[in-house]
């Protein structure tokens, strides 16, 4: 599950799958009726008393660098703050994620409320912030600085509101959400058998909205090689950039279901190291998506079908079998999957 919202939104989502009392079912309760309850209305109370601080952090955590594997920065700042909220356990994982813990009446049902640190924005990137009137632009302001003052904001709300939970919840800012970081972070955190979690709530972005649908991805980076050689002297050669460009005109007309959902792209290409030589190698790394596992699959498939054609065309063009190869790895692999609406 996967939501979107200001600080009160998240509270009522929060507070639901942690449970108030031990005896009560929290999914039996409307939201509605959950926000009356004195602990959570005056959590509520204090989440939108106190916007201005959740923005005021959402700032400062945004002018703290923290592109794709360098999170380390912005993720101290996460720490310090964690530990002056008061939360549990403060620590950094072998991963990289920050966690803190909010014990509750009991550990079970154990909920994990993430927002990621990184941002898709490379390193040296400026990121001071600029307020144009009641607008916010940096890179990342959005995506994930608010979930980070978001979820700092949650944790605030409940200790003002002296809500205590039946349940346990961890806050966790995240690494790896962004560019080849394959959610490393989250993974890392469901890969820890000793404190299993019951439910999941990821924070990321700004607006209102609430998604339930995993939308997974397949991404690959595809090497082409041959034995290179001078443009004019060793013409003839098959070229590993020859037989990307074919990869990528086969890979361009792949017809792709409009539901579910289901997306490529191309997204980087290399190689070469002169205008006069015929190439050792070349590169491309390619990014598919669906919400569907299945139409995930198949478009997968017809990926790999495309990059062993366009090789072999390649080779058939020069009359050079098996001169150029073609190696592909999947540097990235997000399951697609839903939970009911």
């Amino acid at each position: 599950m996967s939501l979107v919202t200001i600080p009160p939104g998240v509270l009522i989502v929060a507070l639901s799958c942690a449970l108030l009392t031990p005896a009560r079912n929290a999914s039996a309760q409307a939201p509605s009726a959950l926000a009356q309850q004195p602990a959570v209305k005056a959590a509520l109370d204090s989440a939108r008393a106190r916007e201005a601080d959740t923005i005021a952090d959402q700032i400062r955590f945004c002018e703290v660098p923290a592109p794709p594997f360098k999170e380390a920065a912005r993720g101290q700042v996460l720490h310090a703050e964690f530990v002056r909220l008061g939360l549990r356990g403060v620590r950094t994982d072998t991963a990289g994620n920050v966690l803190g813990e909010r014990p509750g009446a009991s550990p079970r049902p154990h909920l994990v409320i993430a927002a990621h640190l990184d941002t898709v924005f490379p390193e040296g990137t400026d990121v001071k912030v600029a307020r144009e009137g009641t607008r916010l632009r940096a890179p990342g302001i959005s995506d994930n600085c608010r979930g980070l003052a978001v979820l700092v904001g949650i944790v605030r709300a409940l200790n003002e509101g002296r809500v205590q939970t039946a349940g346990s919840i961890t806050f966790v800012a995240n690494v790896g959400e962004e560019g080849l970081g394959d959610l490393r972070g989250v993974k890392a955190l469901f890969a820890q058998p000793a404190t299993p979690i019951d439910r999941f709530v990821s924070i990321d972005g700004s607006g209102l909205h609430i998604t339930h649908v995993a939308v997974g991805s397949h991404r690959y980076r595809v090497t082409f090689k041959g034995p290179g050689g001078h443009s004019y002297g060793a013409f003839g050669l098959a070229n590993p950039i020859g037989a990307l460009g074919r990869a990528v005109a086969r890979l361009s007309e792949i017809q792709v279901p409009g539901r579910p959902k289901t997306t490529f792209t191309i997204g980087r290409i290399g190689g070469g190291t002169s205008v006069n030589a015929i190439p050792y190698e070349a590169w491309m790394e390619v990014d598919m998506r669906s919400s569907g596992a299945a139409a995930l699959a198949a478009l997968d498939a017809k990926f790999h079908a495309a990059v062993d054609e366009a090789v072999a065309g390649e080779n058939r063009r020069w009359a050079r079998p098996g001169m150029i190869v073609a190696t592909k790895e999947l540097v990235g692999d997000r399951p697609a999957g839903a939970t009911p609406e």
